[in-house]
Order: C-alpha cells, then structure tokens, then sequence
C-alpha cells in the first residue's frame, strides 16, 4: 500500500480520526472500531515510555500540523480499504501537548470480519502514520535538557520508530 495524496479524501461516516490535547480512552476508540459484522477488532496503543535508548525520559510533547494530519488519516483509511476491502471500521487518534510516563500518545483501531485483515490493516495504519504524519514530539529528559525527534529519522535509519 502507498499513501498518496493527489486529492483531497474524504473520511467515511463510519470512520473516526481525531488531533487533540484530551486524554485518550481505550474504550471509546473500541466502540467506534466496533460494528456488527466484525469478528475482530484490533487497537494499537503507543504510550509514552520511561527512557530512550537508555537515557531516562520524564514526558514527552508533541505537536501536529492538524489540517495535514487528518488528511494522511483519511487516505491511511481509503488505502486500507483499497486492498482490504472488508474492513469495517477504522479509528485514528492521536494527541497533542505534554504526555507524562504512562500516557497514551496514540490509538489506532480497525475493525474487520477477519482477525488477519484486522492485524495488516492496524500495522500498515501505525506504521504509516509514524513516517507520513506531520507530528513532531520532543523528549524531555531527566536531566532537564530536551531534544526534538524528527519524523524523517524513522524513514532514513530503517528503524521500526
């Protein structure tokens, strides 16, 4: 699958993708990736980590271009249904601010017929998002300095970011 945004995608009703600085909840992203004709649902949750590489982090800040980010959302959701045509749902969400230790930074969620459509469509949707997505997140480190994470990083090293 490849993102490409030659035009503008509009989200599907049954979808649901959000930017925001509230806390996020499990529960509501299952609901909303939950549906009749699932026989599952899959959620990816990435959280704010302890430490990088080692060197203890205390919280970590992120920042979005919104308007952008939706965008790359809604075409992660059109080419999930491109090749995998069964699936039924699928939730986005990503916050934005200062996350302590522990807090959820991201949810992805897909709800499909099928267990393996659900797994692909969940890793190509997170995977994705970390290397297309104009989000930008600083750690804050225990010693009291901090360091921007570039997002193109993640494409040039090879590493799973």
């Amino acid at each position: 699958m490849t993102t490409t945004l030659t035009s503008a995608v509009k989200p599907r009703a049954e979808d649901s993708f959000a930017i925001t600085f509230a806390p996020l909840s499990l529960e509501e992203i299952y609901a909303k990736s939950d549906d009749p004709a699932n026989g599952a649902v899959v959620v990816m949750s990435g959280m704010v980590r302890n430490q990088t590489d080692g060197k203890p982090v205390i919280a970590l800040e992120y920042q979005a271009y919104e308007p952008m980010a939706l965008r790359i959302f809604y075409q992660i959701a059109a080419d999930i249904r491109l090749s995998m045509s069964d699936v039924n749902r699928v939730a986005i969400y990503h916050r934005v601010g200062r996350l302590r230790v522990g807090e959820i930074s991201v949810l992805v969620a897909v709800g499909s017929p099928h267990r393996s459509e659900a797994f692909e469509a969940c890793q190509y949707a997170i995977d994705t998002l970390k290397h297309e997505a104009p989000i930008w997140k600083k750690e804050h480190w225990q010693d009291g300095s901090s360091t921007w994470v570039s997002i193109g990083a993640c494409e040039t090293s090879g590493e799973n970011c």
